[in-house]
Parts: structure tokens; sequence; C-alpha cells
């Protein structure tokens, strides 16, 4: 499995963990990059979410995991359902009282860590503005942007001084949760969440729910900021009578990716498996 990789253009690679998609990459995504993985529920994103973690992890790299689609212990059963342990690393919530004692493997940003800074965002507008307080919902993009940057903090992200930047991944499961009930939004808040939260040592992965009806996004404006596009689907199973998945690479900047779709199997023990069309 590819881990990192420097193209012939010089450009750092960084393991999505999939094998098959890592070699359609030129050996995975560009360091930095902010990828977006479209498709509608039952296609894959979450599962590819982990493998790109899990990769990461294995690598040194730390992980900023901000899950609104379920608690991070089913992601953990799920992941080790699918061969990767993500149990031997350790784990901090920023819901948790506590703070960390070492430095964590992977910080989770959960819907309880989204409410934890919610009301500390509630409440410092209170201090500033007792006669006119605004209240912050968890599932806003300023609180986002405030748990992802927390999250860094407690990763020590931002470069100190004499001592090496490190590389960290970011994942967010699901973007489509912040603009759910405003979807015209969705481009503002894409561009804001963007540019308040990259970093040179940050590569994202962050996936948009599709309707299943339509078959188009809860919200257009995602794939704009993205650097890269990964768009997973599957046939319509009532006129195949079976649940066919594929994936296809619709963009991704500094790579000649591959331009043909993949057949996607979930298969227990190695998760996501790519078979050529």
């Amino acid at each position: 499995m590819f881990l990192y990789l420097f193209s012939r253009f010089g450009v750092r690679r960084v393991s999505i963990g999939v094998e098959a998609l890592d070699k359609a990459l030129e050996g995975g995504i560009p360091q930095g990059s902010w990828v977006v993985v479209t498709g509608e529920p039952g296609v894959g994103k979450s599962i590819l979410c982990i493998h790109f973690a899990y990769a990461g992890l294995r690598a040194g790299d730390p992980v900023v995991y901000v899950t609104t689609e379920q608690e991070f212990r089913d992601v953990m059963e799920q992941a080790r359902q699918l061969g990767m342990d993500l149990s031997q690393f350790s784990v901090f919530n920023i819901a948790w009282r506590k703070e960390p004692e070492e430095l964590p493997e992977i910080v989770v940003v959960d819907i309880f860590g989204l409410l934890k800074v919610a009301r500390q965002l509630t409440e410092r507008a209170r201090e500033e503005s007792p006669e006119k307080v605004r209240r912050y919902a968890a599932l806003s993009i300023d609180t986002l942007i405030e748990a992802i940057n927390e999250a860094y903090e407690v990763l020590a992200v931002a470069k100190e001084r004499g001592s090496p930047e490190r590389h960290v991944r970011l994942v967010i499961d699901s973007m489509s949760a912040f603009w759910v009930d405003k979807p015209v939004m969705a481009r503002k808040y894409s561009y804001q969440l963007k540019i308040a939260t990259h970093r040179d040592n940050v590569t994202a992965l962050l996936t948009s729910q599709y309707a299943p009806t339509t078959r188009q996004a809860f919200g257009f404006g995602l794939e704009h900021i993205a650097d890269g596009v990964i768009h997973m689907w599957m046939d319509d199973v009532e006129t195949v009578k079976e649940v066919r998945r594929w994936l296809i690479v619709k963009k991704m900047r500094m790579t000649a990716h591959a331009t043909r779709a993949f057949r996607v199997k979930i298969e227990s023990g190695r998760g996501l498996v790519l078979e050529p069309a």
C-alpha cells in the first residue's frame, strides 16, 4: 500500500488507503488538497473516509475526524469489521471535560463536541454583548470552524519555531448536515470553512450527501472549493435487482488521474475493493 509518494512533478502525494485508487491518482492525493467525496447514502463514502484516516495513522499522521452521521465508537466498530483497527491509536474527543494527558493520534469532533463548542461560543457572545446574545447551533458553520481549530490546537498543527511541521489528515463526514435546511448557503459556507481551516500541512477529505431520489446534492458549492472530486453512486436496484456500486475520479488538480469508473465492492476484513469497469 502506498503511504507517501513524490510524483514525477515533485508533488508529494498522500495515500487514500485504497491501493487501486492510489494508483489511479498517480500515487494519491496531492498533499494540502481538499477532496470531496459525493454520492447518495450507502455507496461507501464513510468507508472511504475510514480508509483515508487509517492509512494516515499507519503513516504517522494524526487525524481530525469530524462525524455528524454517527458516534465515533460506531465508526471504530465498522472499521474493525473492515480490517482497520482504530482502537490501537490514542483517541481524544473534544467533548470530554478533561484535557488530553498525551498527544493524541485521533481528535474526534462528533455531535457532542459540536454542542460543547456551540455553548462556548454562545457564552462568549453573552459576555461580549449581554443585551443582544447570539446563540450558536451545533450544526452551524461557525461552530464547525471553531471545533476544527480547537482540534488543531490539541494537535499543535501550527508550525512551532524550530520544530518540523506535522502533516495532519482532516475528515468531515458529512458537510451536508451544515446546510441541509438552507442549501442555497452551501457555496458560501464552503468558502468560509476552507478559508478559516486550510493549512498547507493539512489534507482534507469531506463527504457530500446526494438525494437518493434526484441524485443531486443537498446544496451546491462544496465541489467548487475542492481540489478534487470523487463521485460514488449505485445502479437503480429496482432495475438491476442487485446492489452495484461505482466510483469515478471527476477532478484532481496536479494529477493525470484515471478517467474510467471502478466497480466498488465492500468486503469484510478488506473494506472497499475497486475493480476496473
